[in-house]
């Protein structure tokens, strides 16, 4: 069976961090892309960060580059992200998606598993 875990998402003040962690079982980590989505209330699920199967890709979305980085340990099965400076419109559930399938890093229609997310909420 299939499973994406998240966790990690608290409340956190204007400009502190927080590192998110997506477990996966079920998938070998070979092969396996996966991103990080977030989705704010009243608005649609936006994609946030990606990686490849060994961690030698990896792409950020313009809006949180250079405060998000996404990382992953094959050897535990987990991929992280790293959130700093964090903003209020950073607030959202963030969720983790994989695939072993070919497509677009950023295209959610390209992931196959999803998590069920994890809240993250950024009070000034």
């Amino acid at each position: 069976q299939v499973r994406l875990v998240e966790s990690g998402g608290r409340l956190v003040h204007v400009g502190g961090s927080l590192r998110l962690s997506c477990a996966v079982s079920g998938l070998t980590m070979n092969n396996l892309r996966v991103g990080w989505f977030r989705q704010a209330p009243g608005r649609e699920r936006d994609f946030v960060a990606g990686i490849n199967w060994d961690g030698s890709f990896s792409i950020v979305e313009d809006s949180v580059q250079g405060r998000f980085t996404i990382s992953r340990d094959n050897t535990e099965t987990l991929v992280y992200l790293q959130m700093n400076s964090l903003k209020p419109e950073d607030t959202a559930i963030y969720t983790c998606a994989a695939t072993t399938g070919v497509g677009y890093i950023k295209d959610m229609a390209s992931y196959t598993h999803w998590g069920q997310g994890t809240q993250v909420t950024v009070s000034s």
